[in-house]
């Protein structure tokens, strides 16, 4: 059993099938907010990607509040970033970066458009083929109710975008932002902001403008697509699909440089 912010995460057996199930901390669904979670319950019910953790179904009456997923064993890309000796070449880390991209790039061509609002490492979890799969819809939106802006910054401030921080209204360009900061972590090994608490962080990237540091030994061009996503103006920064395409293009200069290594 793991805990987090919003729940309990339980390893179980469902009909023979491993899963694992996030309890909600909060019981207290009612009226409004029981239609709300039912309403995206339905919705996830409809996703269906390689790189968006399957959503196998949900408890939806109190004291067990709950939703059931497919169990992947390898645990949080977070996790597996920051472990002592971790051993992910920059191949693999490409190759992780664009699972990430092409699950958001789904949720976000959805329809409603599904805005997750706190993506981080903790929230992409790592199956036995290595393959990274977005989770933890908790704080996701329709993109209709996003431009509502709920007047919450709970999720983490090391991931969030700046207009996210300062509480305003947002759209699915907060996703990018967020994936900058991911890639960041693939790039450099580091942990966001380490060294500083919550509010700090606030204060720094909502209210200073303020950025992670990038290494001079990070390859340039993924340098450039991170300092990309995390452009102040939400529509300066690109879209999914064009990280896709760009991420697909390193990955071939990747390949390249290897074969060209292993020519040595």
């Amino acid at each position: 059993m793991v805990k987090g912010s919003y729940g309990e995460v339980y390893r179980a057996d469902w009909n023979g099938t491993e899963v694992a199930v996030k309890k909600f901390l909060d019981q207290d669904f009612s009226g409004d907010a029981l239609m709300q979670f039912k309403c995206e319950v339905d919705i996830m019910l409809r996703l269906r990607h390689p790189n968006v953790v399957l959503f196998m179904g949900a408890v939806t009456h109190p004291p067990h509040f709950s939703i059931l997923t497919e169990f992947l064993p390898r645990g949080s890309l977070y996790r597996l970033l920051h472990r002592p000796n971790q051993l992910l070449d920059e191949k693999r880390r490409t190759r992780m970066a664009l699972d990430v991209a092409k699950g958001m790039n789904y949720l976000h061509t959805s329809h409603p458009t599904i805005v997750h609002r706190d993506l981080k490492s903790p929230n992409l979890l790592v199956d036995k083929n290595w393959v990274v799969k977005v989770c933890d819809f908790g704080l996701s939106r329709t993109k209709h109710h996003t431009f509502l802006s709920s007047k919450s910054t709970a999720g983490t401030p090391e991931w969030m975008a700046p207009e996210v921080l300062r509480n305003e209204r947002a759209n699915e360009k907060c996703d990018v932002y967020s994936f900058g900061v991911i890639l960041w972590e693939l790039a450099t090994l580091r942990i966001p902001w380490k060294g500083l608490n919550p509010m700090q962080v606030v204060g720094a990237v909502g209210f200073q403008n303020r950025r992670l540091e990038i290494p001079e030994d990070v390859d340039p061009v993924v340098a450039q697509i991170i300092c990309d996503c995390w452009q102040t103006e939400p529509h300066l920064r690109p879209s999914f699909s064009e990280l896709m395409a760009r991420l697909r293009r390193l990955q071939r200069l990747c390949v390249d440089r290897s074969n060209s290594t292993d020519e040595l």
